[in-house]
C-alpha cells in the first residue's frame, strides 16, 4: 500500500502540478533558454521536503554559463524570482540551494550575474530575514533553515567580493606555487581584511540552524554538506594567509598583530561548534588549529591586551574593515587576475557537483 499523503503535502503536489503546467501553456516561445530555465527551476523547487533540488535540473540551470550573458542573467532572474514569490519553506530552501551550486559550481558568467542582482543589495541581499512560514511545525523548522541560510549566502557573496573570487568554486583552479606567490605579494592591510571575511564566514556557519525534528532532514544534509565543503575551502584559504603571517612575524606592526590576535580570537572562538557540526574532518583539521595556536604564540603577549579591552567592553574593530558588502546595481564581484583557486593544502576531497 502507498503512503498516505497529508492534506498539506497533497495540495504542495497539486501547486507543483499547477504551476509547471501554467508556465508550460503561457510560455509565448516554449523552446527558449528563459523558458527552459523556468521550468527547471519549478522542477527543482517542488514543495515535497523530502526531495532536495535533482542533479538533472541544477545541469541545466549551471548550463546557462556557458551561453551569453543574457542567458545567465535570465538564468538567475528565474531563480530569484522563485525565491522572492515564494511563501513556502521548502520552495524558499531549495531555490537558496540552487543559488548555493551557482556559487559553487557555476562558470564566471554565471557567477557575475549572480553577484549584480538585485539592484537594491545590502545586508538583506536576498530579502529572507523576516521569512516565516506557519503552515504546519515542519515548515516552522524549515522557516528557520531559510533565515539562516540566507544570512549565511549574503556573508559568502559578501566574502567572495572582499577575496576576489567565489570561495569554494570549483570553476577554475590555480597553481599551487603561483597562488602562494599571489598571497605572499599582498600586503597586510589585504591579509587582514581576507582573514576577517574568511573568519566572519566560518562564524555565519556555526549559526546553523538544528536539524528539524518534524522532517526535511534530507533538505538539512545537503545544506550541511555544500556548507562543509565552504568549511574546507575557508580553512585552506586562512591556512596559506596565516602561514604568510608567521613568515612575516618579525616585522608586523602593533595595529597589525594586535588585529590579528583580534581574528584568532574569534576564530577559535568557533572551533567547538564547527566540530560538532562537521564532527567527520576533526583529523583533518587538527594541523590548522595547530598552526592557528603557533602564530598566536609568535604574536606574544598581544592576546592579554585584547582580554583587557574585552573586558572594559568597548571591543576593537579597525577602521579598515568596515567598508562591508553593498551589491548595487552594475556592481560586481572584482576578480583580480590569478586569484582563482581550488587550492586543497589538507589533501581534503571536495566532492562534485553531484552532491544530492
Amino acid at each position: 500500500m502507498g503512503r498516505i499523503l497529508s492534506f498539506a503535502a497533497l495540495i504542495g503536489m497539486i501547486k507543483d502540478k499547477a504551476s509547471q503546467g501554467k508556465a508550460a501553456l503561457v510560455s509565448s516561445n516554449p523552446t527558449s533558454k528563459s523558458h527552459t530555465f523556468h521550468l527547471s527551476v519549478l522542477r527543482a523547487t517542488t514543495h515535497d521536503p523530502k526531495t532536495p533540488p535533482g542533479n538533472r535540473h541544477l545541469d541545466v540551470l549551471l548550463s546557462a554559463g556557458t551561453g551569453s550573458r543574457a542567458t545567465a542573467a535570465s538564468a538567475v532572474e528565474a531563480v530569484m524570482d522563485r525565491l522572492h514569490t515564494t511563501k513556502d519553506a521548502c520552495v524558499a530552501l531549495k531555490s537558496l540551494i540552487i543559488v548555493h551550486h551557482i556559487v559553487k559550481h557555476g562558470r564566471f558568467i554565471l557567477q557575475d550575474q549572480l553577484s549584480v542582482f538585485p539592484a537594491s543589495g545590502g545586508r538583506n541581499y536576498l530579502k529572507l530575514s523576516g521569512f516565516r512560514d506557519e503552515k504546519s511545525p515542519l515548515m516552522w523548522e524549515l522557516s528557520s533553515w531559510v533565515r539562516w541560510y540566507a544570512l549565511y549566502l549574503e556573508q559568502l557573496l559578501s566574502t567572495s567580493r572582499i577575496m576576489g573570487f567565489f570561495v569554494s568554486s570549483t570553476s577554475s583552479t590555480i597553481h599551487k606555487d603561483e597562488y602562494e606567490e599571489m598571497v605572499s605579494s599582498l600586503t597586510n592591510n589585504d591579509l587582514l581584511r581576507e582573514i576577517d571575511a574568511l573568519v566572519g564566514l566560518l562564524q555565519e556557519a556555526c549559526k546553523i540552524a538544528d536539524v528539524p525534528f518534524c522532517g526535511g532532514k534530507p533538505l538539512a544534509d545537503m545544506i550541511t554538506r555544500l556548507v562543509g565543503e565552504d568549511y574546507v575551502s575557508s580553512v585552506n584559504e586562512l591556512h596559506t594567509r596565516l602561514n604568510e603571517f608567521k613568515d612575516r612575524s618579525n616585522i608586523l606592526s602593533f595595529g597589525d598583530s594586535f588585529e590579528l590576535v583580534c581574528a584568532l580570537k574569534r576564530l577559535e572562538s568557533c572551533k567547538e561548534r564547527l566540530s560538532v557540526i562537521f564532527h567527520g574532518k576533526r583529523a583533518w583539521i587538527d594541523g590548522f588549529w595547530g598552526l592557528v595556536r603557533e602564530v598566536k604564540g609568535m604574536i606574544g603577549g598581544l592576546e592579554d591586551s585584547y582580554e583587557q579591552i574585552g573586558r572594559r567592553g568597548k571591543g576593537y574593530e579597525s577602521a579598515r574593515f568596515t567598508d562591508r558588502l553593498v551589491i548595487g546595481y552594475g556592481d560586481t564581484v572584482r576578480f583580480s587576475s590569478g586569484r582563482f583557486s581550488n587550492v586543497d593544502r589538507f589533501n581534503y576531497p571536495v566532492s562534485s557537483r553531484t552532491l544530492c
